[in-house]
């Protein structure tokens, strides 16, 4: 329903994004009948990592701690016909973006916790991306020995061998690399504390890139916003 314009009926994504006045506020314009349409334009905050550094843990121990944001662990939408390394996932990402975007029309930014919404590559290019302000990622990582020991002491179901151990830990030296991800060394911190140091990230974050408005701007004469402008 967001993407379809309320003045013509055009479904379409690939909107132009004009900032409005109001603080945390933008204008998707339609690029068939020029319409601008206010709506939230919050920052999303994403919470990546290799697997056995700690993701799911931090994360069950933060659900009952948050309100300032809306916290989703990405893993509950994934099903088969996501898996397209051909495309680098990019349905999945772009499914992603698209509820974070609706849900942010609420006023509370959105916390994505998932492997692969931590490397800012899988997210930069969706068609979705626009409709967010800037995307802030934490990592956790983890010392290559104690990221195995976490792996090899999982039940046999979740299959991890040498292969997907090994697969693991160069993923971890990925992020423990990159530089436009802060990180978050799980090493030797109990999950109670590295829950504290996440709920210190995401207050800090938000206090520097996110200015709660709950007063939407006008919505504008379509002609206000025509590209021949």
């Amino acid at each position: 329903m967001f993407n379809t314009c309320s003045a013509c009926g055009l479904y379409c994504v690939e909107k132009l994004i004009q900032p409005a006045e109001s603080a945390g506020w933008a204008v998707a314009v339609c690029p068939h009948c020029n319409h601008g349409h206010p709506f939230r334009q919050l920052p999303l905050l994403t919470l990546g990592g290799a697997s056995g550094t700690g993701k799911s843990t931090i994360a069950a121990a933060l659900a009952a701690r948050l309100d300032q944001v809306v916290l989703l662990d990405t893993d509950i939408l994934w099903r088969p016909e996501f898996d397209q390394p051909e495309t680098q996932y990019r349905d999945f990402f772009e499914t992603w973006l698209r509820l974070a975007k609706n849900i942010g029309q609420a006023g509370r930014p959105v916390l994505l916790v998932g492997a692969g919404v931590g490397v800012p590559h899988n997210l930069e290019p969706c068609q979705e991306r626009r409709y967010l302000g800037p995307i802030h990622p934490l990592a956790l990582v983890c010392d290559d020995s104690r990221l195995a020991e976490r792996l090899c002491s999982r039940p046999a179901w979740r299959h991890s061998d040498d292969a997907f151990v090994a697969g693991q830990q160069a993923f971890n030296r990925w992020f423990q690399e990159a530089a436009a991800v802060e990180r978050l060394d799980t090493t030797h911190n109990s999950s109670a504390a590295t829950a504290n140091q996440v709920v210190d990230w995401i207050d800090r974050t938000l206090q520097r890139s996110f200015r709660p408005a709950t007063t939407p701007p006008p919505e504008p004469p379509s002609s206000l916003w025509s590209p021949t402008r």
